[in-house]
């Protein structure tokens, strides 16, 4: 169960990270990249961000080359914060594939 105080970081964090991927990919046509969720630990020090991709085929692709580049994010993301959190957390992204896998179950259920 999370605490008012992660709820609001994460949700701030989420924002910022939104923010931040939205300029980057604007160089990148045809892809777009978007924050679905974050988590943050109950001592505010890791951050598991869920990034939503599309298209979704490139997902694993764009994940990694985030994950190589997390200090590069990191700091840009301390830079935007730096006033309202005073340790910027470790960054972990993941690919969230909730999206493919309610299709799956929708292309499942139109076929019976």
């Amino acid at each position: 169960m999370d605490s008012t105080r992660q709820n609001k970081v994460a949700r701030l964090i989420q924002k910022e990270l939104g923010e931040i991927f939205v300029g980057q990919t604007r160089s990148m046509h045809g892809v777009l990249v978007s924050v679905s969720a974050c988590r943050i630990s109950p001592d505010m020090s890791i951050c598991r961000v869920y990034l939503s991709v599309f298209p979704s085929e490139k997902a694993n692709e764009i994940v990694q080359n985030v994950n190589a580049n997390q200090k590069q994010v990191r700091f840009e993301l301390g830079n935007r914060m730096r006033h309202q959190l005073r340790i910027i957390p470790e960054l972990k992204f993941f690919v969230d594939d909730s999206l493919d896998y309610a299709k799956h179950i929708d292309d499942l259920l139109q076929k019976t």
